[in-house]
């Protein structure tokens, strides 16, 4: 597949960016090779991934632990009070 100058000239534009003549036609040929490859590559990869979606490692079970030396916790904390860590208001 190739890609013409004038496709270089719209994508550099998008990019905000300004090209010389060279330097369209350097990346016309480099754009063109990058999408040949991946035309090559492209039936090869169909089905043979493995589905992102699903982990392929079993989630351990979620569930709370208490924590062994809450004191020291409570000691390095700025405000600690009724159970509750203080911090100070992000959101009026």
């Amino acid at each position: 597949m190739t890609i013409s100058a004038a496709d270089v000239r719209h994508i550099a534009r998008l990019a905000r960016l300004e090209l010389t003549g060279e330097e369209v036609e350097r990346f016309r040929g480099e754009l063109s090779a990058i999408l040949e490859y991946v035309a090559r590559l492209e039936p090869l990869a169909a089905g043979r991934a493995a589905d992102p979606g699903r982990p392929q490692q079993p989630l351990r079970e979620d569930r709370a632990q208490p924590y062994p030396d809450v004191r020291t916790l409570q000691a390095q904390a700025p405000g600690f009070a009724d159970g509750f860590f203080r911090v100070p208001r992000v959101v009026e």
